[in-house]
């Protein structure tokens, strides 16, 4: 007899009555869950900020009593921070008064969203297949996500959740795939990337759209004004692109082109169209990516978009050598770009609606190798928002101790929370009903804990 899953139950209690819905909306994506293909009522954004290199997260979050700072201290050696130096905050679920956490003092932005409750961490976070034990992990007695320690791979298992396996779509991609129907009225792409093509976004039905860091990177050659010859090029052009073609790569090539162009036009006018915002930005990659967003975020009705996932990103956390040297100014470009980008969400009237997060490569090594730290597993990210349940930490920030029970090897810590877990909270609150988590996070039905609650 088959086995059923709880997915599997739940899709066939639910079968009878969302078939005359599956028969009258062909190609709809996956699940009885968003069966009825309406529109979403609301506005809804996710933006993903990638720390491209591995960031070195035990000093972003820093334990700060007494007993496990001296432990924390004793692994990091010449590259502990200075315990006078965090700053202090004070979680909700903590003993009140004790600050048992710091911050690393270069990102004060961060200690304000999460004092006022706008910003919460998701302690020792990782790609795993299912819960791990150092034990099962020295015995081989569980499946582990592949190549570990390894950039690219690991870049990978964070945009896909692959897990053992291979993913030709990142859980972004089966998102927006996922909710096609539902914002068929929409005038840009539910994806979008300005910081380069990603696996993250890479779907089965939807196609991601790529821009630069301030925008749409227009068509050289073309222009608007009739008495410029320029314009007459820009005619020919079109009417290439418009001709009927006999060979289908002739007209794929030319649906591209004309794809590239309309959208170029929509979204560079909705960006030069948006509200003014008095936010100053950091002029910095990350500064200029995050107040596109924003700007884009801005004119979300004149776009009609009910649902955006935004991928954004910044490098050089690959902190093998020059670490002391380097981290401070980071640390402080990422939290800055992000604060400036909760207040740019608060004056266009959308803090509820827009959840930041932070992804990286993988965390780093409590071992100093006397200059940086090398690759590891496990790490700290960072979620802001209004709609975040914030002024907390959740998962279980681990014991820093070389040789300690979640460090399978030179201060590589084993995560305690799974990126299923974290993909799957974000999704939930994105508008994913439970019966297609799985679809987002393939790996979730492994762990208890579902949502981790960090997001109202």
């Amino acid at each position: 007899m088959k086995k059923i899953n709880r997915r599997d139950f739940l899709r066939s209690s639910s079968a009878a009555a969302a078939a005359a819905t599956f028969a009258s909306t062909p190609g709809l994506a996956y699940s009885q869950g968003i069966g009825t293909a309406a529109p979403f009522d609301d506005y809804r954004a996710l933006v993903c900020v990638f720390l491209h290199g591995g960031n070195d997260s035990f000093n972003m979050l820093v334990p700060n009593t007494t007993a496990e700072y001296n432990v924390y201290a004793a692994s990091r050696q010449n590259l502990a921070v200075t315990r006078q130096d965090l700053l202090p905050i004070n979680p909700r679920s903590q003993t009140p008064g004790t600050a048992p956490f710091g911050l690393h003092p270069s990102m004060g932005g961060i200690q304000t969203l999460f004092e006022a409750g706008n910003a919460a961490f998701v302690a020792n976070l990782g790609p795993l297949v299912e819960p791990t034990t150092k034990t099962q992990y020295q015995q081989k007695s569980v499946l582990l996500p592949s190549q570990l320690f390894s950039h690219n791979d690991q870049q990978s298992q964070w945009h896909s959740l692959k897990g053992a396996g291979t993913s030709k779509t990142g859980w972004a991609g089966r998102i927006a795939d996922l909710i096609r129907t539902n914002v068929a009225g929409q005038r840009m792409a539910t994806n979008a990337s300005l910081n380069g093509t990603s696996l993250f976004q890479s779907a089965e039905h939807t196609i991601a759209y790529v821009m630069g860091q301030s925008g749409p990177l227009q068509f050289e050659g073309f222009s608007d004004d009739p008495d410029n010859i320029l314009y007459d090029q820009k005619l020919a052009f079109q009417r290439i692109v418009a001709a009927q073609y006999s060979s289908i790569y002739e007209r794929g090539f030319a649906e591209i082109q004309r794809r590239a162009i309309d959208s170029a036009d929509t979204v560079a006018a909705a960006i030069a169209s948006a509200p003014v915002m008095t936010t100053v930005f950091p002029n910095s990659q990350l500064g200029r990516q995050l107040e596109t967003v924003a700007r884009l975020i801005g004119s979300r009705d004149q776009l009609q978009m009910q649902r955006q996932i935004f991928f954004v990103g910044i490098g050089g956390f690959d902190s093998h050598d020059d670490q002391n040297q380097n981290q401070p100014g980071l640390l402080a470009g990422v939290s800055e770009a992000m604060a400036a980008f909760y207040a740019a969400t608060v004056e266009i009237g959308a803090a509820d609606s827009v959840t930041a997060f932070t992804q990286s490569d993988f965390g780093r090594t409590l071992t100093s190798n006397g200059d940086g730290t090398d690759h590891a597993w496990g790490g700290n990210q960072l979620v802001v928002g209004g709609a975040v349940n914030g002024q907390d930490i959740y998962g279980t920030y681990p014991v820093l101790q070389i040789g300690g029970e979640d460090d399978v090897g030179g201060g590589r810590m084993i995560p305690t929370t799974s990126a299923d877990q974290y993909a799957a909270t974000l999704a939930r609150w994105f508008g994913i009903p439970d019966v297609d988590l799985d679809i987002v996070a393939p790996h979730i039905d492994n762990f208890v804990q579902r949502d981790l609650g960090f997001m109202v």
